[in-house]
């Protein structure tokens, strides 16, 4: 029960299949209560459905792209629940075209969406969590990214490039809140089979190559992924900050 006693928030929960309800379940496991936010345009009954599995558990509407939805949400939750000790961000988007098309087809309004989403809605949040003093001390912020952030893996496309930023975000951030004694860190967990996946073109040849590829030969699960988040949530990992941590099966350490 390593987060017995923490309260997490987990941003992004969408259904049964994301890597952030795998978090949600692990931190639940682990002893936290788990506070959850979802994008304003989701089918609520559904999410209310989702996260009945846990209890007492509710989940607030959040709009990543809006300053002032951030911190309505974050405020709200605060009123509720008091300070918290950790924040999971799993959020990101980009439109289908720019992930279809070939990157140098991406459209200035695409590119700007795909980073405004999917990074700069980790520094808003970071930012406004602080502003209302609503983290704990040693409090711990973990971030979702992927392998696309490092290399030029092919239909990743504009949300290589976003999160390339958001790992580059995390690391500032790292330093800025570490002042605080607050963390950052990122979890760069290999492919899964998620909704957001399926705007990926030939995602079952990714995962197919990384079966074969990593050295522990099999795709990783939103179950050991969300282990790796508690463990980033908990006391255990209080000197880390500022690292992206892959959780991959070993794939990413392979040159060829």
């Amino acid at each position: 029960m390593i987060l017995k006693g923490k309260k997490v928030l987990i941003m992004g929960i969408r259904n049964k299949w994301s890597i952030a309800w795998g978090a949600a379940q692990s931190a639940y496991e682990n002893g936290a209560e788990v506070i959850f936010t979802h994008n304003s345009m989701e089918n609520e009954d559904k999410i209310k459905e989702l996260i009945s599995q846990i209890p007492n558990a509710k989940s607030f509407a959040c709009d990543a792209s809006s300053d002032e939805s951030i911190k309505n949400c974050l405020e709200n939750i605060k009123s509720e629940y008091g300070k918290i000790d950790g924040v999971l961000h799993s959020i990101a988007h980009a439109n289908t075209d720019d992930l279809r098309n070939d990157f140098i087809l991406t459209s200035r309004d695409g590119y700007a969406h795909a980073c405004d989403v999917s990074a700069y809605s980790l520094v808003a949040t970071a930012r406004i969590a602080k502003e209302i003093d609503m983290l704990n001390e040693g409090a711990s912020i973990v971030a979702f990214t992927y392998y696309g952030a490092e290399k030029a893996i092919e239909g990743y496309n504009v949300m290589g490039v976003a999160k390339a930023a958001l790992e580059a975000s995390i690391r500032y951030l790292a330093v800025n809140l570490g002042k605080e004694g607050i963390r950052v860190n990122g979890i760069s967990a290999g492919p899964i089979k998620t909704l957001s996946a399926k705007g990926i073109k030939d995602f079952g040849t990714i995962l197919d190559v990384v079966e074969q590829k990593a050295p522990l030969h099999k795709n990783v699960t939103t179950k050991q992924v969300g282990d790796a988040t508690s463990f980033l949530f908990s006391n255990l990992s209080s000197a880390i900050t500022g690292e992206i941590i892959h959780v991959d099966n070993g794939f990413s350490i392979v040159g060829v």
